[in-house]
């Protein structure tokens, strides 16, 4: 469907804005009262207690139980930053593709923290980056290019996550790293390292818009120039 830019912007405007706004209810790590209240695994995975989980795993503990919100073990361990604790839990069998109740799985989650070193513990682990999470129907490299995570892009790239993944906006991650990107630093290097892993730099949202006019439109300048020596129109 065609239509004026400045409608097609208005629209765009207002889906991003539904998106950042909705972004902090996205995910729901344990509250301090959740982990407060943990017992077992949970508590062990909160506290990073690698010896406990081992214990645990050994005598039979269940390493996928599920909290409140539908989080395992790991997916603690994922949000609050264990990657030890992320080892020993895999080790112990948990199952790295369960999602909690928000829709997300740990790769997802530590992907959302910028945690490289949890990223790359997990699937280093056998945890798979090709997984479809959240309410958009997206990917742990959509979520970490919206934030300009660069270095868990990288990460997520390298194992194999898909690069042109379209989730429910209508959106890849490439589109994600400049529609919702601040086209600074960290954005234009996630741009690069998508382009560089063979992105598809014409793949166009639901309007026909290219990611090389949305990079133009908001004045991106370093994303223009990468999207254009790429052959992006």
């Amino acid at each position: 469907m065609d239509m004026p830019w400045p409608t097609y912007a208005l629209i765009a405007l207002g889906v991003v804005a539904l998106v950042i706004g909705g972004a902090a209810h996205a995910q729901t790590p344990p509250s301090a009262a959740e982990i407060a209240g943990y017992q077992g695994l949970h508590a062990a995975a909160a506290r990073g207690d690698v010896v406990t989980i081992r214990q645990l795993t050994q005598s039979g503990g269940d390493v996928n139980a599920r909290d409140g919100n539908g989080r395992t073990p790991l997916h603690v361990a994922a949000f609050l930053g264990h990657p030890a604790a992320a080892r020993a839990l895999l080790a112990g069998k948990a199952d790295p593709s369960l999602l909690d109740d928000q829709r997300y799985d740990a790769v997802t989650i530590a992907a959302v923290r910028d945690d490289v070193e949890v990223v790359r513990t997990l699937l280093a682990f056998g945890a798979s980056a090709r997984l479809i999470t959240s309410r958009y129907d997206g990917t742990a490299l959509i979520a970490a290019a919206h934030l300009g995570h660069d270095g868990v892009v990288r990460a997520l790239i390298a194992t194999g996550a898909p690069l042109d993944h379209v989730n429910n906006l209508g959106w890849t991650a490439l589109l994600e790293a400049i529609i919702l990107g601040d086209g600074g630093p960290r954005h234009v290097e996630t741009l690069r390292a998508l382009v560089q892993a063979g992105a598809d730099v014409n793949l166009a949202d639901r309007s026909g818009a290219t990611p090389l006019a949305h990079a133009r439109q908001r004045g991106y300048a370093a994303m223009v120039e990468i999207l254009r020596t790429a052959g992006a129109r």
